[in-house]
C-alpha cells in the first residue's frame, strides 16, 4: 500500500483555472478508487472555509490553519527545512500541484505539476511581484522534482527551454471535459442564468479567465466595437474574477464608448458555466499565452464555435475546430467573429468539429495516467 500525499490547496483556494484542475483531478482518482494507494489531501489555510466532502474512501483530510502566504515564507524564503511529513505525516510520494515543491524528508519521492511559464514568456502581464516569487521558487522545485507534470506539449517545451529540464523528466498531463459541459437548450434554465448574471438582450461574445493583461481582452473588445461600427449588435461579457493591472482593459473600455456594451460579470459558478457557454453567440480566447486553456474545450463541449490565438498550448488543445488567430491582430479577430456570425454553414461546421474534439479530453483519462505515473515513480510497473 502506497501513501501519497495531494496538495488539495488550489482546490480549496481557488474557483477556477488551477484550482479546477486539482478538484477535478482527484475527484477522477477517487472514481478510479486504486486499491493500492492511499492518498493525504494537504490543505494550507483551512480554517477560511470548511472542507468539502472527501472525494472518496481512500482519501484523508491533512488541514493546517497556517495560510499559503506563511508556508510560502517558512518554506522558500527563509528556507526552513520543515518538511510537509510534519503536517501530513509519513508519506511515499508527494504531488504538489502548484508550481512550487515544499521540504520533504528523505526518500519521499516528489511529483511537482507546472501549469505554465506565461511569467516568463509574457512577463508584461504578470504581477511583478508573483512573477519575482516565481522567478526565484519554480526552477529550483523543478529541479529537485523527481519528476514534472506539464498542462500542455508547449509547457514542456518551455520547461526544456528556459529552465534546461531533461525531456525524459517531464510528461504532458492534459486536463480534461467534465461530462457536464453539454449544449443547454432548456429555456427555463436558460433565463434563470441569464437574469442572475444580468447578461444583455443582444448576441454576445463570451469568454473567460481572470481579468489580467494575459488575456488579452482589450484586443477583444477592440474587434466587437470594430463589428458594432460594421452594424453588428454584438456585446462582450467576461465572467472571471478579478485578477491584477486591470486599469489598461477599463481604460479601452472607455477609449472605444464600449462601456454599455461590456459586461464583466465576475466568477461564475462552474454550475452555471455550460448555460453561459450555450447562449453566446462565440466563444472567444485571445489570450497572449495559456498553459492549457480549459475553457477552450468547455465551449466547444457545448456546441459553441470558439476563437482564439494560434500560440501556446492553444493550437493543441483546439485542433482543427477552431479559427486561430494572432492575438495582437485586431482585423483577424473581428473578421474572424465576423465570419462566426454570419456564415451558417462555417458556424454548424465549427460547433460539430468542436463537439468531437473535446470528447477526446476526459478527467478519467487523465486520471488513469496519473496513477500509472504514481506507480512509475514508486518503482512498480504501470
Amino acid at each position: 500500500m502506497h501513501t501519497i500525499a495531494l496538495d488539495y490547496t488550489p482546490a480549496y483556494e481557488q474557483g477556477g483555472g488551477i484550482g479546477r484542475y486539482v478538484r477535478e483531478l482527484t475527484a477522477a482518482l477517487a472514481r478510479q478508487a486504486p486499491e493500492d494507494m492511499q492518498f493525504r489531501l494537504f490543505v494550507a489555510g483551512a480554517r477560511r472555509n470548511p472542507l468539502p466532502p472527501l472525494p472518496g474512501p481512500q482519501f484523508t483530510w491533512k488541514p493546517t490553519p497556517v495560510p499559503p502566504e506563511w508556508w510560502a515564507r517558512v518554506w522558500h524564503r527563509a528556507h526552513l527545512p520543515l518538511p510537509i511529513e510534519a503536517i501530513v505525516g509519513p508519506v511515499s510520494l508527494l504531488h504538489a500541484t502548484d508550481f512550487v515543491l515544499p521540504p520533504t524528508l528523505p526518500g519521499t519521492r516528489t511529483l511537482l505539476t507546472v501549469h505554465d511559464l506565461s511569467y516568463v514568456r509574457v512577463p508584461q502581464a504578470a504581477s511583478p511581484r508573483l512573477k519575482a516569487y516565481l522567478d526565484r521558487v519554480v526552477p529550483r522545485s523543478v529541479a529537485r522534482a523527481d519528476h514534472v507534470l506539464a498542462d500542455s506539449a508547449a509547457t514542456r517545451d518551455d520547461l526544456m527551454a528556459l529552465y534546461g529540464t531533461p525531456a525524459d523528466k517531464i510528461t504532458v498531463l492534459y486536463s480534461g471535459v467534465d461530462p457536464a459541459f453539454q449544449r443547454i437548450e432548456d429555456a427555463a434554465v436558460l433565463q434563470r442564468v441569464r437574469a442572475h448574471y444580468h447578461l444583455p438582450a443582444e448576441p454576445f461574445v463570451l469568454s473567460v479567465g481572470t481579468v489580467q493583461p494575459r488575456k488579452n481582452y482589450p484586443a477583444l473588445v477592440e474587434a466587437v466595437a470594430a463589428l458594432r461600427s460594421r452594424g453588428h449588435a454584438l456585446s462582450v461579457v467576461i465572467a472571471g474574477g478579478r485578477g491584477w493591472m486591470e486599469d489598461p482593459i477599463y481604460a479601452a473600455i472607455d477609449a472605444l464608448n464600449m462601456r454599455d456594451h461590456v459586461h464583466f460579470i465576475g466568477f461564475a459558478r462552474d454550475e452555471d458555466l455550460p448555460a453561459l457557454y450555450s447562449m453566446a453567440s462565440c466563444f472567444a480566447l485571445p489570450s497572449l499565452y495559456e498553459g492549457f486553456g480549459l475553457p477552450v474545450l468547455e465551449a466547444m463541449a457545448c456546441g459553441t464555435p470558439v476563437i482564439t490565438s494560434n500560440l501556446s498550448s492553444l493550437p493543441e488543445v483546439a485542433g482543427d475546430a477552431a479559427i486561430l488567430i494572432p492575438p495582437q491582430d485586431i482585423r483577424a479577430l473581428a473578421n474572424a467573429l465576423e465570419t462566426v456570425l454570419t456564415n451558417d454553414d462555417r458556424r454548424r461546421s465549427m460547433q460539430q468539429a468542436g463537439v468531437r474534439q473535446a470528447a477526446q479530453f476526459s478527467w478519467d483519462s487523465s486520471a488513469r495516467q496519473l496513477a500509472a505515473i504514481y506507480r512509475r515513480l514508486l518503482g512498480e510497473s504501470p
